[in-house]
């Protein structure tokens, strides 16, 4: 580890948080604006669902650690809903299932540390025609994706952590179905962009003692 130690955040999920770094990506952005005040950390792992993300949290996240992030940001739901298919050989996760995961999920870092802070991101929508087409595919639905996304985000609720429903951000950009996606379902820039911006607005708005806004943490060496 190099010093001085800042806040860091952690990025926890499937290939929306390992792409998160590429192509004016929402990490990207972060780091950007966070430079000189926290370290973001990605562990994001492309294909998994909320099942294969339980089995690692004491890996990813010890318990014993004297250094705990500040902020965890979680993504986890697009893989869970994709549809399933007869032999098994998919990434779907049933709901009750992955309510249960995402609870595990949030309970364990809640109680990392006392300042330790927790966003869940929903799935976002999905372009199908675009999937189809592209990647010739057609398990991703949007009613599904919607549906998981409500289910965590009242799951939050249950637990006291923050959530952001992206299908909810997403459909209220103009064309969202044309510009929010490279391939039907992973971010361009600019659904990139509606990522970082919730993010930053639900740290700005939350009453978290210390803040973890940008503008609230001292620059290093300033």
């Amino acid at each position: 580890m190099v010093g001085p130690r800042r806040p860091q955040f952690v990025l926890f999920g499937s290939s929306i948080v390992e792409f998160s770094f590429a192509q004016e990506g929402w990490g990207a952005i972060l780091a950007d604006i966070y430079a000189r005040k926290a370290d973001i950390f990605l562990r994001g792992y492309g294909g998994w669902n909320s099942r294969q993300a339980v089995e690692v949290l004491d890996q990813v996240f010890p318990k014993d650690d004297a250094f705990q992030p500040s902020l965890v940001i979680v993504y986890f739901g697009g893989n869970d809903s994709v549809l399933p298919r007869p032999d098994g050989l998919t990434t779907h996760v049933p709901l009750p299932e992955y309510i249960d995961n995402m609870r595990k999920i949030g309970i364990r870092l809640k109680n990392l540390s006392e300042k330790t802070r927790v966003i869940f991101l929903t799935a976002p929508p999905v372009n199908e025609a675009q999937l189809l087409h592209v990647l010739g595919v057609d398990h991703r639905k949007n009613e599904l994706c919607q549906k998981y996304a409500d289910a965590c985000v009242e799951l939050c609720r249950e637990i006291g952590i923050k959530a952001i429903n992206l299908c909810n951000a997403f459909k209220k950009q103009d064309g969202w179905l044309t510009t929010c996606f490279t391939d039907g379902m992973h971010l361009s820039p600019i659904g990139s962009k509606i990522v970082a911006k919730e993010i930053l607005k639900v740290i700005l708005e939350a009453e978290w003692k210390p803040s973890l806004h940008w503008e609230a943490l001292a620059s290093e060496f300033a």
